[in-house]
């Protein structure tokens, strides 16, 4: 959520979190539009459209982030997770680029961290609710 600086450009930063997924964002002005997660792109990445449609919808709703390249670090979890977590790294990022664009982004959630996670797993039961078959005798 810092800028720096390069010697070709400003770059923005953003981290996502969702689940078990931590997603490092980088957004470079002036580019083409292309997305690079894990040094691959969104397509070989994310097989889904329904997750290349999550990841996508920040952009959708600025319209002025067309211009940007975006590199993706992200680990942990699952594709669901990583997902969530890469759209709200990309949120982050376009609100360090122009302020402007919080509002927006807040108002369609995407800035607000899904506090859900998975619930640890309790002695006595087999899993977090689980519990062993009752017998009266």
């Amino acid at each position: 959520m810092t800028k720096k600086t390069t010697t070709q450009s400003l770059q923005y930063w953003g981290t996502g979190r969702r689940k078990k997924s931590i997603a490092r964002v980088r957004l470079i002005p002036e580019g083409n539009g292309n997305i690079t997660i894990n040094k691959r792109t969104i397509e070989e990445y994310f097989v889904q459209d329904k997750l290349r449609y999550i990841v996508n919808q920040p952009l959708a709703l600025i319209p002025s982030s067309k211009g940007f390249d975006i590199i993706v670090n992200v680990h942990g979890g699952g594709l669901t997770g990583q997902a969530g977590a890469i759209r709200m790294g990309i949120a982050r990022a376009l609100c360090e680029a122009n302020e402007k664009n919080r509002p927006a982004l807040k108002e369609a959630g995407f800035l607000t961290r899904d506090s859900r996670m998975k619930e640890r797993k309790k002695y006595g039961l087999h899993k977090a609710r689980k519990a062993p078959q009752f017998s009266k005798r």
